[in-house]
């Protein structure tokens, strides 16, 4: 599994046997990132506002895109943060965090398409089966869903989400950073019904994946831990 360290800028392989094998070292604020099938990482820099590649054995990561706002340390105006790969289109999801826009854009970076606006801070995304977009607002308290046609909803009463994912069964997974939340939440398109999966002992979690056997892994930031949820 791969991970980015924003704070020490870094991103790392977590090895079967435990161990950590540093790929990249980055100043400029690694956060989330897309493996493609031959291995070339796309991540996203929030210090710089921009998607950076970095191929399988390289050292030095190359430019694919610089997006339209220049972040800053205002409050929800920090860059870029959360990316997702749309396996129905061979695409990226870009959320731009400091423009309130997300963007769809090419592998290579070359092609930039607006999909909506107005959103408070869209930071996490996550893309399902069926090509619908859904973008973690951290700022405007709220999860939108895309769809394919472009029509947009806002799913509204969270608190601070950081990340989304789709779980490939009818619901979304969901990081609530807020503070007095702090909890890995699933939603249940359907019907609308929430459950906290997990809410105890986080410091800050962020980072979200779902792997194919169904495990859930978050990133506690300022834990500086990965903690692994098996299905029951």
């Amino acid at each position: 599994m791969l991970f980015s360290d924003e704070i020490d800028g870094t991103t790392s392989r977590l090895n079967a046997d435990g161990s950590v094998t540093v790929l990249l070292v980055d100043r400029a604020g690694p956060e989330g990132l897309v493996v493609q099938p031959d291995g070339t990482i796309i991540f996203a820099e929030q210090d710089t506002n921009r998607i950076v590649s970095l191929a399988p054995g390289s050292t030095t990561p190359t430019v694919s895109r610089v997006l339209p706002e220049t972040p800053s340390t205002a409050a929800c105006k920090h860059g870029v943060d959360g990316i997702a790969f749309d396996p129905t289109t061979n695409t990226l999801i870009v959320p731009d965090s400091p423009t309130g826009d997300v963007y769809r854009m090419s592998l290579d970076g070359k092609t930039l398409t607006l999909l909506a606006s107005g959103i408070v801070r869209p930071v996490g995304a996550g893309v399902d089966d069926q090509g619908n977009i859904y973008i973690a607002d951290e700022c405007g308290i709220a999860i939108w869903r895309i769809t394919p046609a472009g029509k947009t909803t806002r799913i509204g009463g969270f608190g601070m989400p950081d990340d989304v994912i789709p779980d490939g069964y009818g619901n979304i997974l969901v990081i609530d950073l807020q503070p007095s939340i702090h909890a890995l939440i699933r939603l249940k398109l359907k019907t609308g019904k929430r459950e906290t999966l997990a809410s105890q002992g986080f410091i800050e979690p962020q980072g979200l994946v779902i792997d194919t056997l169904g495990n859930i892994y978050v990133a506690d930031d300022y834990a500086n831990i990965i903690v692994k949820y098996a299905p029951a």
